[in-house]
Order: structure tokens, then C-alpha cells, then sequence
């Protein structure tokens, strides 16, 4: 997509037809264009793409959430959010399956908010919400006092608490190693309590993962 609205290394490219859905293609996801206007079509780098808010309106006929969720995140992050396209487009769209699961995100989501990187961020993103405690803020900057700062994966405030997850690429844990532990002191000297938690550990250990944040952000 070339809004970079999606994770990368999806199986599958999205294509919006001028009418009604023609038939499968393997590696291609299609969507009809039958209500599609000239507001909704742009050029971006001469090829014809929907607008970014239809983007999301088809995005949310796909019936994820946490689709819709990131893909809102990924372009406040861009600051290309254009909340009045939005609006105009959910005016024209009464009866698609898209327009409730994008009117309810937008209205229970605090966009960007919950931004992610890659897919294990995604993974661990879903354990903390799945036991009830979704972090308060993603891939956030916190300054240190002589000028240069860390960025947290998952931060707490309340609880004063970071969650880092570490990849699975063992050349970069080894060339790494001495710098986030150097980083995560300095987090500490701030008040911060820090956590590290392995590609292992997340994906094949989500219970023990659960049982850990859920006893660190206990009230």
C-alpha cells in the first residue's frame, strides 16, 4: 500500500475495481468500487489510488480492528490525517460493511496511540490488552536531562513502567547489548522500572508474558 498504512511483508496487495468485485486472484485482495467518486481517486507517483480516507473505509470492511487502528496511528504519524475527508467520505457511505467498525474506532481510539513497529510489537501489544491493560503510550520519546533521551516500546505512566521487546536477530541483540542495558539505567535513574521481553518469550510463552505485566502494573 502505498500509503505505508500496513505492516510490511503482508502476502497479499489491495485493488479496488471500478464496479463490483471481479473474480479471486491469488496474492490480490479486492475491493468493489461501485460508490467511488472523483474524491476518491488520486495519483500517487502516477498510479491511480483510492484517497486515503476511503483507504480506511476499505480497510474497515476487512472486519479487523486492529487494522483500522493502526492504519489511523501510521498516518497521524505522517500527519497526512485529514479528519474531514474522513467525515465526508462515512457521509457518503451509509450500508458499506466498513463505515460502523470505522466510526467506532474513531470514536473509542486515541489515534496513535497504539503505533507499532513490526509484528512481535504487535504480538505483545495484544497480550497487555488481552489481560486488560493496554499500555498508554507506544514508541515514545523520553528525554534525558543532558539533552539526549530513549524511545520506550510500551509505556505505562502511572505505573512508571517501560516494556522493552527485543528481536529475534542475534547480531543485533550482540551489538546492542552494552547500549540498552546503558539506556535502560539511565530510564531507571528517572524513575522508571524497565522490562525486557525476548521474540521467545512473547511468541511462545504468551502466559508466562501475561502473568509478568500483569503482576508489574498491579495497583
Amino acid at each position: 500500500m502505498l500509503f505505508e498504512l500496513r505492516l510490511p511483508g503482508r502476502r497479499w496487495i489491495d485493488v479496488t475495481t471500478p464496479g463490483q468485485r471481479g473474480h479471486k486472484r491469488r496474492g490480490i485482495r479486492i475491493h468493489d468500487g461501485l460508490t467511488l467518486t472523483e474524491a476518491d481517486v488520486i495519483l500517487i507517483d502516477n498510479i491511480p489510488c483510492t484517497s486515503l480516507a476511503r483507504t480506511f473505509l476499505d480497510i474497515a470492511e476487512d472486519g479487523r480492528r486492529r487494522d483500522v487502528e493502526r492504519a489511523l496511528d501510521r498516518a497521524e504519524q505522517q500527519q497526512i490525517l485529514d479528519m474531514r475527508a474522513i467525515d465526508d467520505v462515512l457521509g457518503r457511505s451509509d450500508g458499506r460493511r466498513g463505515a460502523k467498525l470505522l466510526r467506532t474506532v474513531l470514536a473509542e481510539h486515541r489515534v496513535g496511540s497504539t503505533l507499532t513497529r513490526n509484528e512481535l510489537e504487535e504480538a505483545f501489544l495484544a497480550i497487555a490488552r488481552a489481560i486488560g491493560r493496554p499500555p498508554h503510550a507506544t514508541n515514545v520519546w523520553i528525554p534525558f536531562p543532558e539533552g539526549s533521551g530513549a524511545e520506550a516500546d510500551f509505556l505505562w505512566r502511572e505505573q512508571r513502567l517501560i516494556a522493552e521487546t527485543d528481536g529475534r536477530d542475534p547480531h543485533t541483540i550482540r551489538s546492542s547489548f552494552t547500549k540498552d542495558r546503558r539506556r535502560d539505567q539511565r530510564l531507571m535513574l528517572l524513575g522508571w522500572r524497565v522490562v525486557r521481553f525476548t521474540w521467545q518469550q512473547i511468541e511462545h510463552e504468551p502466559a508466562y508474558v501475561a502473568a509478568t505485566l500483569r503482576g508489574l502494573l498491579a495497583d
